[in-house]
């Protein structure tokens, strides 16, 4: 039996965090995970709630959430519609709400720490975390990205400054997404805080680094760039899989496809190894 308990935490800029937690009811004890979602993404997009479910079967509690400046509101869970708060994100704010997310969890549920899943640009987050964050007991990256600014093209820059906003395509929407310079004026200011690959030489716990051979996103070499920051990581190839490893939004099937399957079945072969 699967239970899901919503929540919601005031986030960066005081903007709402809203969450799920995925609990078996009569397994109190159960170690917690936290999945972090990536740019354009949200808690509920695809099979992120049969992951859930999936990970609870197997012995673990599993927490997801958006965070406060994803655009994705109360009473349209499944779509980023708020596009003024979304243009309005910052790196520095995810930061903020993954730690608020961290911190919440483990003070509420009465755990020491955290196992945490980062995909995309949710990874990038989750590597900063897990180099800094003593909460943070292990660390699983989906197709993660190891430099912010990979997610705009470097010519944009100019007018990005001077328009003060760029658009960024959805391909799944058809629609064009706005993104303030404040984005970009973060990054810049804190350019040291979110140097990624430099957080991966510092994470010294158990990293399991996932990556499909077929992402035209996240291009496999970038993985490697994370492995080979850190040795202590393993690097683990889904053949033939791309950025979100089959699944589509919204999803429709009530079974995972196979190579995000698989990308579960060592994420938990990983926790097992090193946690049982």
């Amino acid at each position: 039996m699967v239970h899901q308990e919503q929540f919601s935490l005031v986030g960066a800029a005081g903007k709402p965090i809203y969450g799920d937690l995925s609990y078996d009811p009569q397994n109190s004890n159960m170690p917690l995970v936290i999945f972090v979602h990536g740019f354009k993404g949200f808690k509920d997009w695809g099979a992120h709630d049969l992951v859930a479910k999936y990970f609870v079967q197997n012995g673990y509690r599993y927490l997801k959430f958006n965070f406060s400046h994803s655009g994705v509101i109360a009473d349209n869970p499944t779509d980023v519609t708020d596009m003024e708060t979304f243009a309005d994100n910052t790196f520095s704010k995810e930061m903020l709400d993954l730690d608020v997310v961290i911190n919440h969890a483990t003070n509420y549920l009465g755990v020491d720490g955290a196992h945490l899943i980062g995909h995309s640009r949710g990874g990038g987050l989750s590597i900063l975390q897990a180099a800094n964050n003593p909460s943070v007991k292990s660390l699983i990256t989906w197709s993660s990205i190891a430099d912010f600014s990979s997610l705009w093209k470097k010519e944009q820059e100019d007018d990005w400054r001077k328009t003060g906003k760029i658009g960024v395509y959805n391909a799944r929407t058809k629609e064009t997404m706005p993104l303030n310079v404040t984005l970009l004026n973060d990054f810049e200011t804190n350019q040291e805080i979110l140097n990624i690959l430099a957080a991966a030489k510092r994470v010294n716990i158990p990293w399991l680094i996932v990556q499909g051979d077929e992402d035209v996103n996240v291009p496999f070499s970038t993985a490697e760039q994370l492995a080979n920051a850190n040795p202590a990581s393993r690097l683990v190839k889904i053949a033939g899989a791309n950025h979100v490893y089959g699944v589509t939004h919204p999803y429709r099937s009530d079974t995972l496809p196979a190579q995000l399957f698989e990308v579960c079945e060592k994420s938990l072969k990983f926790l097992a190894h090193n946690f049982k």
